[in-house]
């Protein structure tokens, strides 16, 4: 479904108050498109939509979210409601949220949780990032080898109905807990209900990761064996969770990117501008007073010394009056081509297609065809101005002005965002407002300089 559509639907039905065809709308509609829409409606109501979700739509939905709409959405709960989604939580899923949150409201959500669900979090956050023992599930079925497969089924039914996980295997542990083998459950359901599980075991060898190993060394190892889930054990080798295919896809995937983005020397500034960009989207508004203010002020001050350069040719202006007609040209040219060019710079940082080692080569690309451009753009300005006013000389000036003003703005709109980004400010803020300044200042003293070159008798009349 288109979003405006999701938008305008949701709008419709909640400004009629009619919840139950709404809760009807949301139910025939795919969980993905439900994540999509949800980013482009307010966020009250994403609240009120996320709490019309059937229970298991919701989780399918909320897991496809990204961290930031997953934390701003936990927020807008009251606290009872924050406390009850957390719970529905897997362990693993719900250290990730947490993760997300300041330490005290993660602390103070941390302790309304159910004592076993809050030890078994805690346990998972014990660990270090980037750890196995992060992203294990500390849910799992074990039975002893002394067991007959009645008992270890009876064992299964009672772990099964303390919760919805799907289970694959059982894993076979003696008195201290150490792993000695795993089962499929497939066999003990279809062994002889007399049987004991330690005749079950085929074999002593089986694969096994540490707690505090490599998340994405763990992953790779699970998806070199092929399988749904590899036991996670501790130092001395007692078993303490599972590593599922699902949590080693998300953390591949992860690694992939990061990756990919590390290679060009992107990772850091990834990061970096995804918490600016949320920072300036949900942040406070003296934040985003802070961040932007300081460069309006700037383009502020330079508006200034713009009209400081115009009255200082003012004698210029009041002899030859169609001079003036072509200063907006001039600057609107400028800053338009300056925006498009650090626009064009940024989107490609981000999708990775700069490397920034290798900046001068992409720049002398950018100014190269960026003086072609000027160059086209310059002779057809100046061909209309010199016919339009019947001044060849003022033609001249304007196609010149133009040709070096579009140059330059194309050279500083690839120019300034760099340089930014390398001094750790914030170019989404700074860029445009630093070039616009720049254009303005350059592009009036260019124009009235190549006024006064190719016009000198204006000059001496003046």
């Amino acid at each position: 479904m288109h979003n405006n559509t999701f938008m305008e639907m949701v709008r419709l039905y909640m400004e009629n108050k009619n919840i139950e065809p709404l809760k009807r709308f949301l139910t025939k509609l795919p969980a993905a498109d439900i994540v999509e829409g949800l980013k482009q409606i307010d966020p009250n109501e994403q609240t009120v939509v996320f709490r019309l979700l059937p229970k298991d739509i919701a989780m399918e939905v909320f897991d496809m979210m990204e961290p930031s709409l997953q934390h701003d959405l936990i927020l807008s709960f009251t606290n009872d409601e924050a406390v009850s989604f957390l719970e529905s939580l897997e362990p693993d899923d719900r250290v990730h949220l947490l993760d997300e949150f300041p330490a005290k409201v993660a602390k103070r959500l941390l302790e309304q949780l159910p004592k076993h669900k809050r030890d078994a979090t805690a346990v998972l956050m014990g660990y270090a990032d980037d750890t196995v023992g992060r992203i294990m599930s500390p849910v799992y079925v074990d039975v002893k080898k002394d067991m007959t497969v009645d008992q270890a089924l009876e064992r299964i039914r009672a772990k099964k109905n303390g919760g919805d996980h799907v289970i694959h295997t059982v894993y076979v542990t003696d008195s201290s807990r150490r792993l000695e083998g795993m089962l499929p459950l497939s066999n003990i359901v279809t062994a002889s209900r007399t049987e004991k599980i330690d005749n079950l075991i085929k074999g002593k060898d089986f694969y096994s990761v540490k707690a505090h190993d490599d998340q994405e060394y763990a992953a790779r190892l699970l998806q070199e064996l092929d399988t749904v889930e590899i036991p996670v054990l501790d130092k001395e080798d007692r078993l303490v969770g599972v590593l599922s295919v699902d949590d080693a896809m998300d953390v591949l995937q992860e690694e992939m990117t990061d990756d990919m983005f590390d290679k060009v020397g992107l990772l850091d500034l990834t990061q970096k501008e995804s918490d600016r960009s949320h920072k300036l989207i949900r942040g406070s508004f003296w934040h985003v007073f802070a961040v932007r203010v300081p460069f309006l002020l700037l383009t502020l001050a330079g508006g200034m010394l713009a009209g400081a350069v115009i009255d200082s040719f003012e004698e210029l202006l009041e002899a030859f009056v169609a001079t003036a007609i072509f200063i907006p040209v001039i600057m609107d040219m400028g800053g338009n081509v300056g925006t498009q060019s650090s626009t064009i710079f940024t989107r490609a940082l981000v999708l990775g297609q700069i490397n920034m080692r290798r900046f001068l080569r992409h720049w002398g690309r950018e100014v190269l065809y960026g003086f072609g451009m000027a160059v086209a753009l310059g002779t057809l300005g100046g061909l209309v101005a010199g016919f339009w006013q019947g001044v060849p000389e003022l033609g001249m000036a304007v196609g010149v002005s133009l040709t070096l003003t579009i140059t330059l703005a194309i050279a500083f709109g690839f120019l300034v965002p760099f340089i930014l980004v390398k001094i750790g400010f914030d170019q989404a803020a700074g860029a445009d407002p630093i070039i616009t300044t720049v254009k303005d200042l350059t592009g009036l003293l260019i124009y009235f300089a190549s006024v006064s070159f190719f016009m000198p008798h204006i000059i001496a009349a003046a």
